[in-house]
């Protein structure tokens, strides 16, 4: 009770001192509340999923590691999605890929896979009260041994993955109609070239055509979204990506699509933050896959740096929340894998937290005046307001653990349930 009364104590004087800078730290809290995070699926089990064709991983996706302890079946990958769900505060989503269904020992091949197959994780959202988003697997499979699915020579083999993409997307329905809830469904194809190829064209105009094919059947907005995720480079592509982030702006922009940016496919210098109000000119809605990237690796643990800070900063002083879905997207095998969702989900909403407790509107005046000098001033005093105790409030408030706390539940969880798997 006495750390209880100390962290509303510690809430109310910083509520006072954002006051003071014209910012409502209780509407900033009610704000935060609503905002989901879909968690992915592939983080609980290293991108393995539940059905073997004998393909590898492929398409520039690596996942380093051994740590204990990984999901290897359906409702293990809940349990433990379901435990991170319970240290992150606020309501979230999870992200599906479609070799996650739950097949019942049985080979079901990519292009005859149904809603049936996902009853199972149906069930288990509408229980606890949450979303889904999907995507079609288009690796791990030896008809994307080649390097290259929908944008493939061989028209017997696109048109494979053209109706992989059209099987995904009536399961991504029937998941939002289920739940109520919109499901968003993201096409990532891992199409390219180690070396610099030939033809450029040839490749991108068949992906025009096969996307044409994919997402030819109209579908119940209120259930299903579309989405479309570019990348620069992979391991084995490293001179040619067929689906480059301009390919799928392009296409997005024509036939009214999401974009998906994920924060780990651009290069490193580049500033993915920008990209957000700028494609959001042309588009209705997008979609974020938050990462980190080292070097040219893209899919390390999201941490609390500034590139996440800035796009949580351009997602509130743009106004942009309600036009965005975000999910998480990075496999990190070396370390506790609930943990790994829990700290990356956490760190979402703790950089949207310090944002949405910026003075904008203060910032957008002197800006507007031309006082440049006051504007910078004041965008760093704000670096140093006290967004701690809010952050921990509301956590308290949202019945999430408070500070490192949720590391003795993980360690806990370790070491009662995941440890027991060999």
């Amino acid at each position: 009770m006495a750390k209880k009364n100390n962290l509303e104590a510690a809430y109310q004087l910083a509520k006072q001192r954002y006051a003071e800078i014209g910012v409502d730290a209780e509407r900033a809290l009610t704000h935060l509340a609503k905002v989901p995070v879909s968690l992915h699926c592939w983080q609980g089990d290293d991108v393995g999923g539940f059905e073997n064709f004998g393909g590898t991983l492929g398409g520039g996706l690596v996942a380093t590691g051994n740590y204990p302890g990984k999901a290897r079946t359906p409702a293990e990958l809940r349990a433990d999605a379901e435990k991170a769900l319970s240290l992150i505060p606020g309501k979230h989503r999870f992200n599906l890929h479609a070799f996650y269904g739950d097949f019942g020992g049985k080979k079901v091949d990519r292009t005859e896979i149904k809603p049936e197959h996902f009853t199972s994780w149906i069930d288990w959202a509408k229980s606890i009260g949450i979303g889904l988003d999907f995507n079609p697997t288009c690796f791990s499979h030896p008809n994307a041994a080649s390097g290259f699915t929908l944008s493939h020579p061989d028209k017997a083999i696109r048109q494979f993955w053209i109706k992989h993409c059209q099987a995904s997307r009536e399961i991504g329905a029937a998941m939002g109609k289920a739940l109520g809830s919109t499901t968003v469904t993201n096409v990532w194809i891992p199409d390219g070239m180690k070396d610099s190829p030939a033809d450029r064209r040839g490749p991108r105009e068949r992906l025009v055509g096969a996307l044409d094919e994919v997402f030819k059947k109209p579908l119940n907005p209120k259930h299903h979204l579309d989405a479309i995720e570019g990348k620069l480079f992979g391991i084995g592509a490293e001179s040619y990506t067929v689906g480059m982030h301009e390919f799928y702006l392009g296409y997005a922009v024509k036939n009214q699509k999401l974009v998906c940016l994920d924060a780990g496919h651009f290069h490193p210098t580049e500033n993915m933050s920008d990209k957000i109000s700028s494609v959001l000119c042309f588009v209705p809605e997008i979609l974020l896959h938050v990462s980190r990237g080292v070097r040219w690796d893209s899919d390390h643990v999201v941490i609390l740096n500034d590139d996440l800070l800035a796009i949580a900063q351009e997602l509130v002083r743009g106004d942009y929340l309600g036009r965005t879905h975000i999910g998480l997207d990075y496999f990190d095998a070396s370390i506790n894998r609930v943990a790994a969702w829990t700290i990356g989900a956490r760190n979402m909403l703790r950089a949207l937290c310090l944002a949405m407790l910026e003075p904008m509107d203060k910032f957008k005046q002197l800006e507007l005046a031309g006082d440049y000098t006051s504007r910078l001033a004041l965008m760093e005093e704000a670096k140093s307001m006290p967004f701690a105790a809010v952050w921990d409030y509301h956590c308290l408030q949202q019945g999430a653990p408070v500070g490192e706390q949720w590391l003795a539940e993980v360690k806990k969880y370790e070491q009662n349930v995941l440890s027991q798997r060999k």
